[in-house]
């Protein structure tokens, strides 16, 4: 390995917090085996070590879609990778920004890593589709969604289970939620309002923004002020939680309810309801 090498998963372990300094070893580990071999690269190594802690960033504000046996420290692996992959593979004349270039890498790696891991069972798959169906006829029945306790009732299931449901159905269906995929804007894309479509697709973006504004309106106090915090406000489920003055698992309850609810709201807007 050379010199330069070594000094990066070195400056990688400074910049880690100490409350994360397994996850630096983590990272410097990662660093040093995807770098070795790349010794010609396009972007400065002070570039990318200046991004290091922007795959800390990105992989804390995913922490709440872990589930076993992922863990963090795995989520900093696959965005590291994703930040050596960007440095290697950029194209100065093609992409505006390095950062912005490595920001979309490290996000769409730990994406991919975090849906790996968020298969569910054939009889979960199903009830999450039954919920989604009986949530889409109530809601167009009612103009409003069906209540935990409502939805219990008509899937059968104790209502201690339905915030469980909401969880399952944030994990499985993360890609659309999280990521854009070839079918259009991602559903958290959009709520962030970032404008980085290409101009064939602004008008989807314009119209489905239009309608996610009018569905969050219709979502309680709480649970809006969750959306606003997390997706506008980049707070993490943590510092929601001290927010807003409750404890960070009924934050992430909230969070996957109001995103099954908005889900619902916009399928049925694609499908002409």
């Amino acid at each position: 390995m050379t010199t330069r090498t070594k000094q990066i998963a070195e400056t990688a372990d400074r910049k880690q917090a100490p409350d994360e300094a397994g996850s630096g070893e983590h990272l410097r580990a990662v660093a040093l085996r995807t770098y070795s071999g790349h010794t010609a690269r396009p972007i400065p190594d002070e570039q990318i070590i200046d991004l290091l802690p922007m795959v800390q960033n990105i992989a804390r504000r995913a922490v709440s879609y872990l589930r076993p046996p992922l863990s963090f420290d795995d989520l900093v692996s696959a965005g590291t990778v994703g930040l050596i992959k960007a440095a290697r593979d950029f194209d100065a004349s093609r992409q505006a920004e390095f950062k912005t270039y490595a920001y979309i890498r490290i996000k769409g790696a730990i994406l991919d890593e975090l849906r790996r891991a968020s298969l569910l069972p054939s009889g979960v798959n199903r009830q999450l589709r039954r919920a989604r169906e009986i949530s889409r006829r109530i809601t167009k029945e009612t103009g409003t969604p069906p209540t935990d306790e409502e939805l219990a009732r008509r899937l059968d299931i104790p209502a201690r289970q339905v915030p469980q449901l909401y969880e399952s159905a944030r994990a499985q269906h993360f890609a659309s939620l999280d990521a854009a995929t070839e079918a259009g804007p991602a559903l958290g894309e959009i709520l962030a309002a970032a404008d980085t479509t290409a101009p064939g697709s602004r008008l989807e973006r314009s119209e489905l923004l239009e309608k996610l504004t009018q569905a969050m309106q219709e979502l309680d106090q709480r649970k809006l002020q969750i959306i606003v915090l997390y997706y506008h406000q980049h707070l993490t489920m943590k510092q929601i939680a001290d927010v807003l003055e409750i404890t960070e698992s009924r934050v992430s309850q909230l969070h996957a309810n109001a995103l099954f609810t908005l889900s619902v709201k916009l399928e049925q807007w694609k499908d002409g309801g």
